[in-house]
């Protein structure tokens, strides 16, 4: 009986949008991880599965969690690459303390992502994030105070935010969860 294999279909254009979201040149990463290039190019071509070493290689390389990549229950048949419910989402980031992110976005090959963030309970980020994108987030629930480029905002339910690769930082001081979808252009997850 063989067993279906954690890597999802789209594992390759994941890591293809991942390298050049990063800058990073196929040698460039190659060199990084200590392989050739034609390995990474069969690889970014679903040609060749890595193993999970390799995995764990690429994420580090990639600034990403080994589960941003692997996902346990792909999607089949015509939902694939359109439907993402919600026992299937892959979880990214770095899986900070108080910080559940997961992928709404089939896989991350288009020009932007959405992600559902959980902010838990008296959380906050450790400091100051500068990305090079465009992030356009609405709160769902609870409240989440926001500090974009210097300026304090306690964001409320309904509520919408933009944020251009400006600094900003996140904390949740509240005793409810936050939860809000974010559209980030282009992916960096």
């Amino acid at each position: 009986m063989s067993h279906p294999s954690p890597l999802p279909k789209t594992l390759g254009a994941d890591l293809r949008a991942l390298r050049r979201t990063r800058g990073l040149t196929l040698q460039q990463l190659a060199d990084r991880l200590g392989r050739s290039v034609g390995w990474l190019s069969q690889v970014e071509r679903d040609l060749s599965d890595p193993s999970i070493t390799d995995l764990r290689h690429l994420a580090d390389a990639l600034q990403v969690s080994v589960s941003t990549l692997a996902r346990h229950e792909a999607t089949v048949g015509p939902e694939a690459g359109r439907i993402v419910r919600h026992g299937t989402r892959r979880p990214i980031g770095s899986r900070m303390t108080g910080l559940v992110e997961e992928l709404l976005s089939p896989d991350l090959t288009d020009d932007f992502e959405m992600v559902h963030s959980t902010f838990e309970p008296h959380s906050e980020i450790g400091g100051t994030v500068t990305r090079p994108t465009q992030e356009l987030g609405y709160l769902v629930s609870g409240k989440l105070v926001l500090t974009i480029g210097g300026a304090r905002f306690t964001i409320h339910p309904g509520d919408s935010f933009r944020i251009r690769g400006e600094p900003f930082r996140w904390e949740n001081p509240f005793d409810e969860a936050a939860v809000a979808i974010w559209v980030i252009a282009p992916p960096v997850y």
